[in-house]
């Protein structure tokens, strides 16, 4: 199953320089790393990165991510994929740029 990662541009930078990361300021302020299903992932987009230019949609495997990545219900009771270690930069499946139209992120079709 494909998971997904939200990045600034800054921060997917520092990523592939580091080869590594601990996650954006929310992930290190709630102690994991914040992932997104397909189905979740447009909404949350919308909900915490509206109109916000310089987006990647990085994908994971979720089973690669082993049992440091946990399930808990999040937004609504739905459950949502959290990593309690570093995200290493040989764990990222695929990684597109998100074109913002007017205030809208246009995700890829193909996002499996």
């Amino acid at each position: 199953m494909r998971i997904y990662k939200i990045f600034r541009t800054p921060e997917w930078e520092v990523f592939q320089s580091d080869g590594w990361t601990d996650g954006a300021p929310v992930d290190l302020a709630d102690g994991f790393i914040h992932f997104s299903t397909a189905e979740q992932v447009i909404e949350t987009t919308a909900r915490h990165f509206a109109g916000i230019d310089g987006l990647w949609l990085v994908a994971f495997d979720a089973e690669a991510l082993g049992d440091a990545l946990k399930w808990e219900p999040s937004r609504g009771g739905a459950l949502f994929p959290h990593l309690y270690r570093q995200l290493r930069l040989n764990e990222v499946a695929w990684v597109k740029p998100l074109s913002l139209v007017g205030t809208v992120h246009q995700f890829p079709d193909d996002m499996v």
